[in-house]
């Protein structure tokens, strides 16, 4: 079988890849090792798919440091604006939400990868499903890659099979070692936007449990401070939801550097000071005296997690009228720092997205080509660049994607 481009991945960054080489002209199959293309892309967002986040390609570019330099280009190329006008040109309208997140109006990822293939089949991209690629070679006049008892030559290849998160989708890493076999070296993946497992026990007696809105701050001995904010949730053996994700992308690589445990400190409420945080007790505690202070506390925080602060301060089955001030300022001390410490994240299966793959500076940033294979092109979670929660990520594998298939340059047939 021969082709002037394949592209080794139907994922986001494949997809959007195909369609714009495609639209140039240019020949385009696309290999997937699932039966079916985006089953990853179905997973995001819970299912809503968060498709990207409003912002200038420069203020993308900040956020997902230390990658933004590598990114810009591909930001310029195919930033936010050009997602939503695409899926505008296709009948998908999106909304922003107050924290500049961008989802699809009918809050279903279904209907982005419909819209995905849909754009796709009309500009005739051609599919193979149930293949996986193994081993891929460079030729004198382009690659032949093998599939059990199918090759296929082609001018151009792009890798866009994804990260080694989620491997239950299919994202196990193949594209690792397709793109180590053509000489490009790999940084060593590892979990990000994965919920981190604590030395403490209690929380998960509060497995389930969130709160909307904390802000955590790592401490370990002669490193800078890791921050987010955002909402939290208590999990099985430690801490999830997006603040505590958002922090697990900043602590990416540290427990191979500083001895575990590492401490954090979380304020339940980030919002007001420590004094006007007591004043707030005070007022309740005055205007509900004969209230246990746990059940004062469950009226600002979910009960289960109430009950567990007054007994960590000392204070459980206190009445309002008989809390102290030591015990009131001990109290309020462990509402702004509730304090864990963090052995280890949960593993990369279980990951958001995958920090590592291919080494960027590798790859030409203004057309995601190899620097040492001309003609391989690479787009998407398979390259070492991440962003943060928020739909950061997405926009990655559309951007890069999206450059990768305006940029790819082959003969004119084969």
């Amino acid at each position: 079988m021969k082709t002037d481009l394949c592209i080794v991945g139907a994922g986001p960054a494949g997809l959007i890849a195909a369609i714009f080489a495609t639209q140039r002209g240019i020949r385009t199959l696309v290999v997937e090792r699932n039966s079916t293309a985006g089953r990853k892309l179905l997973k995001t967002g819970r299912g809503r798919c968060n498709l990207t986040h409003v912002g200038t390609p420069e203020e993308l570019a900040r956020a997902c440091e230390p990658y933004g330099r590598f990114l810009k280009h591909a930001f310029y190329a195919f930033g936010p604006d050009h997602v939503r006008r695409f899926f505008h040109e296709h009948g998908l309208e999106t909304r922003v939400e107050p924290d500049g997140c961008v989802f699809p109006v009918t809050d279903r990822a279904t209907d982005v990868k419909a819209v995905l293939l849909d754009a796709a089949a009309r500009a005739g991209v051609r599919f193979i499903y149930g293949r996986r690629i193994f081993p891929m070679a460079k030729e004198p006049d382009g690659f032949v890659l093998h599939s059990e008892d199918l090759a296929i030559r082609a001018c151009a290849v792009m890798i866009a099979t994804g990260g080694a998160s989620w491997p239950q989708t299919g994202s196990t890493g193949d594209g690792y070692a397709l793109a180590a076999g053509l000489g490009h070296g790999i940084i060593e993946p590892r979990p990000i936007l994965v919920p981190l497992v604590t030395k403490e026990a209690w929380p998960g007696a509060l497995q389930g449990v969130g709160v909307e809105h904390v802000a955590i701050r790592s401490r370990i001995a002669g490193m800078k401070h890791a921050e987010a904010t955002g909402p939290m949730m208590f999990t099985q053996d430690g801490l999830g939801g997006p603040a505590v994700l958002d922090l697990s992308r900043r602590l990416a690589g540290l427990f191979d550097h500083a001895a575990p445990p590492i401490e954090l400190h979380i304020d339940l409420f980030d919002e007001l000071t420590a004094q006007s945080l007591e004043q707030r007790l005070i007022a309740s505690c005055q205007a509900r005296p004969r209230k246990r202070i746990e059940t004062i506390l469950a009226e600002w925080l979910p009960g289960a997690l109430a009950e567990r602060l007054c007994t960590l301060a000392g204070c459980a089955a206190t009445q309002a009228s008989q809390l102290s001030r030591p015990l009131r300022e001990a109290l309020v001390r462990r509402l702004k720092d509730v304090t864990v410490h963090v052995v280890r994240t949960r593993p990369l299966r279980e990951a958001t997205a995958t920090r590592g793959g291919v080494d960027r500076r590798q790859i030409e940033p203004t057309t995601m080509q190899s620097k040492v294979c001309p003609g391989l092109y690479l787009a998407g979670e398979v390259i070492d660049a991440d962003g943060p929660c928020g739909g950061y990520n997405l926009q990655i594998a559309f951007a890069t994607g999206a450059l990768a298939g305006q940029s790819v340059a082959v003969p004119a047939s084969i």
